[in-house]
């Protein structure tokens, strides 16, 4: 058996970071990622590093990783295409301005100083929108990355810290005799007193091998890329309701996104929808005409879990000592991928942590599950 002080299962942004900064602070770690580092909710999305528009519980987190993006490069070599350009969430109706208003004010109580733009001006500074924009919220010191370079960036820096990830292990077997977690992947077993489980949709699976439940759906995030335009805006835009989001890469393509592909969590697998697609390009055109007649050279999805209140479960098994969980980020956990592994460096080696988890607390789905046999059998 090859023994660790922690087990990681999973290989995206939060495992990945958590694996890094376990390693560089001397802790033992393997990590195993049933596929390849970021190749699935990590690595599929709109690469949106946003505070604006969070649900206020995630928001101390937010901030937390907000600081890490800053010092990405010096952190792991890379700054991951990091652009802190502005993200600008657009209204389109004046229930939807009034959202942006109120989100606006409770966001100042955690620091943050999103500036509020009207109909007017907003088509002043922006002279491409549609008519259908009304109004928008610009918080200057958000932006975007590439979502295809975080985790393995984070993954390259965890095993020069001397972390062990191994990639194409999905594990088949996962049990606790009351101190330790054994895992088997790869017809391999694995040994450690602290089991991190940051496996994304299949995180409910583990969490249910303990006694736990936490209910939760996959969630394929459509997303397409244009060919190249004239350039015309640096900043990330979203709107109220998140149905739409789009950016523009500097080399002149538009990567956007909007409603659901689909897969089948048992292979995995996943496929983006030409109707959903076609959806995301008209609303698209609504905010911004000039993308008519834009050639879609791409689409993709992937597989992220999303759960009934939209935040994450995140914090200490409420039923096996040593067991932490980090899943089911809904759609938005790639910006706060760096910072949810640096907080559970933190419960690992310190105990506790600054941020408040009590938010996110497997509990507040109390329904217990009976676990199966001593040792429980799935692929993750």
């Amino acid at each position: 058996m090859r023994e660790a002080d922690v087990l990681i299962i999973g290989g995206g942004g939060a495992g990945c970071s958590a694996a890094l900064h376990l390693a560089r602070r001397g802790a033992r770690v393997i990590l195993l990622e049933r596929g390849l580092v970021g190749s699935q909710a990590s690595g599929v999305n709109h690469g949106g590093v946003r505070q604006q528009g969070r649900h206020p519980a995630e928001l101390p987190l937010a901030r937390r990783s907000r600081e890490i993006w800053a010092r990405m490069k010096a952190l792991v070599g890379t700054d991951a295409e990091f652009d802190p350009s502005g993200h600008l969430k657009l209204a389109r109706s004046e229930a939807e301005e009034a959202d942006l208003l109120r989100w606006n004010a409770m966001a100042a109580e955690h620091g943050l100083a999103p500036r509020m733009i009207g109909r007017n001006a907003i088509r002043a500074e922006h002279p491409y929108f549609g008519e259908e924009v009304v109004a928008g919220s610009l918080l200057e010191e958000d932006g975007s990355a590439n979502p295809r370079l975080l985790a393995p960036a984070l993954a390259q820096a965890a095993r020069a810290a001397g972390a062990k990830i191994l990639e194409r292990h999905a594990v088949t077997t996962l049990a606790h005799d009351g101190t330790r977690f054994h895992v088997t992947a790869n017809d391999a077993d694995f040994g450690a007193p602290v089991l991190l489980n940051c496996a994304g949709f299949w995180g409910a699976e583990v969490a249910r091998a303990f006694g736990e439940h936490a209910p939760i759906e996959p969630l394929h995030p459509n997303m397409l890329v244009t060919e190249p335009l004239p350039y015309f805006c640096r900043l990330n835009i979203g709107v109220v309701g998140g149905d739409v989001y789009l950016r523009q890469i500097a080399r002149g393509n538009v990567i956007l996104g909007g409603g659901r592909g689909e897969g089948d969590t048992a292979v995995p697998m996943s496929r983006p929808r030409p109707d959903t697609a076609a959806n995301a390009m008209e609303k698209a055109i609504r905010l911004i005409p000039r993308l008519e007649g834009a050639l879609i050279i791409r689409s993709w999805t992937g597989i992220d879990g999303l759960t009934p209140d939209v935040i994450p479960v995140m914090g200490p098994s409420r039923t096996t000592p040593g067991l932490i969980h980090a899943f089911g980020f809904s759609g938005h956990g790639f910006m706060l991928g760096p910072a949810v592994g640096e907080v559970l460096s933190e419960l690992v080696l310190d105990g506790r942590t600054d941020i408040p988890l009590e938010p996110f607390d497997i509990g507040r789905f109390a329904r217990p599950e009976t676990p199966g046999e001593d040792e429980w059998k799935s692929r993750l």
